[in-house]
């Protein structure tokens, strides 16, 4: 018994020695208490980690990584230093992984890569702003100037390659401090130039001078741990299935409008110093995208505030405008192609059809979902009707190259504007008339008269500016302020400027039906001052009760809410009812509701006033907006908000739900006034074909995971 005793005891030794030794020599890494692994990543301050005055971070990295974590599950450990000094920490195996490196030979010796990289990226020499000695036409001025690049870097070859192609010799200083620091060691003058990515230039900070190289750039793994690369390779692979796309949209967020991109080359800058300013023929009468203003003469519309930001977004260059109006798009065209403009906008031309007019478009700097203007008895001819006969202005380039591209069924008649477009429809000649959704507004009361409405095509307007194709300079500078300019500046420019109503008056009313309107404004005007004059005592309570539900027919027709320029509540109904006849008549079912409430609003309207209230309520409907860029949002009423999620958004919605709870929980530790420290709780819910009856049973079921969550919010 006792020899037995003393077996048992000496294997549970042996089994205690094992785990001991398991635990000293296998990587270790932490694990939470519902078992999420905790991962330690790099963090450097940079535009791919980048931390807010409130504490909030972002970044390409940054977002990247919360991306693998909605497939891994993975919780992060930021350590913090320098490139290098990460980049050493990962191959010592002190943190785990690191974002922004490059793949070489010698490197998968010490670290693993995964199979997809996270992008490409440029890197360039730049000097002080203050330098006079450099010239990008000749490089000699480097020989033995002290040149800095990051330790361990691969830019360190690629500058000694560099330097064989242009014949120069400067001195390679290799550097572990931080981009910042050696930024501030160039303004110093301890070194001549750097060499860094494409994203540290800046007039304030340095100037691109040259070109050196680029490469695609990972995610890597430190090597101990092929448990992380299996798990990232997957996620990655998941990424890609997801949204090929979903590298570059990073790019275009965090780095294009940034770094190097924001300096005109030589060639552009010559061109724009003998030219001048750049005269931009525009459509007149083409709220709220561009039109001329009656009273002074001057553009009015997003354009205005487009050029605006666009004649600021370079550093060593501010082109100027002179914007010229034309009646049509075609004049406009003409004007173009005889020299009197260099572009026009808007302009949407498909590829081919700008081919064969010797025109090259930019990018799209404004985008609008199209509606069709149809009978309000016919709102359902875009499924049940095969000859569709669809109203365009004469000479408009852009919504007949639409019909081609998304409706090439469709037969196209042109009128000379657009309310003769509208006649068309109401009288039968025509069907539809195709509008941007941001144009509705202004025609809102037209389409009353005629008995018409508006509903959604899913399909997309993408305006361009058009530019001859031999005109390479103009091209190039106009197509780099489509990086730069604010998209969610501009889309707010939209909604404000398609709040203007439309010109028509009382003398078209009356021309459109001479006689009968005539008379019947008569008979009513009559009427009502017989009711004035004789009843106005006994029926003040029905005269409260009949302009009641006056406003609330005016709330639901005039569909921008004036508190936050977002779309209001008669807006969202319609909105719903439209879907919800898509959904029958298309069988869409990709749509997705997100129910938005504000906290703390009745206690900043009873301690500080409501004005401070309105404030925000504003700054809540910004905050929704920021983040659901390409999706309809709307104000319910009160403190309430809804964005309805269709495309893009609807695919992302996970990640947009992720993001905007980031920056609510940042906004929540911020320090400042009450009234600025914005508190949304929120619900989302996806529409379901098997137990949806109609999108009204999804909104149910977004607003009861709101309270949810505003239940969770109050007693965290």
């Amino acid at each position: 018994m006792k020899k037995r005793l003393n077996y048992i005891i000496r294997i549970a030794n042996f089994m205690l020695c094992l785990i001991i030794a398991a635990i000293n020599i296998l990587p270790f890494t932490a694990y939470a208490d519902n078992d999420e692994k905790v991962v330690r990543v790099g963090w450097y301050e940079s535009p791919f980690n980048a931390t807010d005055k409130f504490g909030r971070r972002s970044g390409y990295a940054y977002e990247f990584q919360q991306k693998i974590a909605a497939y891994t599950g993975w919780k992060y450990e930021y350590v913090e230093g320098s490139w290098s000094e990460l980049m050493q920490m990962l191959i010592d195996g002190k943190i785990d992984m690191m974002s922004d490196i490059s793949y070489t030979e010698e490197r998968t010796e010490l670290i693993l890569f995964p199979s997809y990289p996270m992008g490409t990226e440029e890197y360039f020499l730049f000097v002080a702003p203050g330098n006079t000695e450099y010239s990008t036409s000749s490089y000699t001025w480097l020989n033995g100037k002290k040149v800095g690049i990051n330790k361990g870097s691969v830019m360190i070859d690629m500058f000694s390659d560099w330097q064989a192609r242009n014949n120069t010799e400067a001195e390679i200083v290799e550097l572990t401090c931080t981009e910042n620091e050696s930024i501030d060691m160039l303004h110093r003058g301890e070194i001549d130039a750097y060499v860094i990515l494409d994203v540290y230039g800046g007039s304030n900070k340095s100037i691109p001078v040259a070109k050196i190289g680029s490469s695609d750039f990972f995610f890597a793994v430190q090597k101990n741990r092929p448990d992380l690369l299996q798990e990232l390779n997957t996620a990655m692979s998941s990424i890609q299935d997801e949204n090929r796309f979903y590298y570059h949209q990073l790019y275009d967020k965090y780095i294009s409008a940034s770094g190097a991109n924001v300096f005109l080359s030589t060639e552009e800058r010559k061109w724009l110093s003998e030219h001048g300013a750049i005269r931009i023929g525009y459509r007149d009468n083409c709220l709220p995208f561009c039109d001329k203003d009656d009273e002074t003469g001057e553009l009015t519309g997003a354009l205005k505030d487009y050029l605006e930001y666009a004649s600021e977004c370079f550093e060593n260059a501010h082109p100027e405008f002179e914007p010229v109006p034309y009646t049509t798009a075609e004049a406009a065209m003409n004007a173009l192609k005889n020299g009197e403009i260099d572009c026009v906008f808007p302009s949407g031309l498909s590829t081919y059809d700008a081919e064969t007019n010797g025109l090259i478009m930019t990018p799209p700097t404004m985008k609008s979902e199209i509606y069709a203007v149809v009978r309000k008895s016919d709102q359902g001819i875009l499924t049940s009707k095969d000859n569709i006969i669809a109203a365009i202005e004469h000479g408009d380039y852009n919504y007949a190259s639409v019909i081609m591209d998304s409706f090439p069924e469709w037969e196209t008649k042109e009128y000379p504007d657009i309310q003769a477009c509208l006649k068309a429809v109401k009288s039968g000649e025509a069907d539809v008339v195709p509008i941007s959704n941001y144009q509705y507004n202004s025609l809102a009361k037209l389409c009353e008269r005629y008995k018409l409405t508006s509903i959604p095509t899913g399909e997309e307007l993408e305006l361009y500016i058009a530019v001859s194709n031999s005109n390479k300079e103009l091209y190039s500078i106009l197509t780099r302020t489509t990086s730069f300019v604010n998209g969610s500046a501009i889309n707010a420019a939209l909604m404000q400027y398609s709040v203007n109503e439309s010109k028509t008056s009382v003398i078209d009313f009356i021309m459109d039906n001479p006689l009968i309107d005539f008379a019947a404004i008569l008979v009513i005007f009559a009427l009502v001052a017989v009711i004035v004059i004789q009843h106005r005592m006994i029926n003040l309570k029905k005269d409260a009760e009949e302009t009641h539900h006056q406003v609330e027919y005016l709330n639901k027709r005039v569909y921008i809410d004036t508190l936050t320029s977002i779309r209001n509540k008669g807006a969202f109904d319609d909105y719903m009812k439209q879907l919800d006849d898509r959904i029958r008549n298309k069988g869409e079912t990709d749509i997705a509701v997100a129910i938005f409430d504000c906290n703390d609003l009745k206690q900043i309207n009873d301690q500080h006033g409501h004005d401070k209230g309105d404030i925000y309520i504003k700054t809540s409907a910004k905050e929704i907006c920021a983040v659901f860029k390409n999706s309809m949002v709307f104000r319910l009423g009160g403190d309430e908000f809804a964005v309805v999620m269709q495309g893009e958004d609807f695919k992302n919605r996970e990640m947009l739900k992720t993001q905007f709870e980031n920056n609510m929980k940042a906004a929540r530790d911020y320090k400042g006034n009450l009234w600025e420290r914005v508190n949304l709780a929120m619900g989302m819910a996806d529409y379901d074909p098997h137990t949806d009856y109609s999108l009204d049973d999804t909104l149910r079921r977004a607003d009861k995971k709101m309270y949810e969550n505003k239940r969770l919010l109050k007693n965290s």
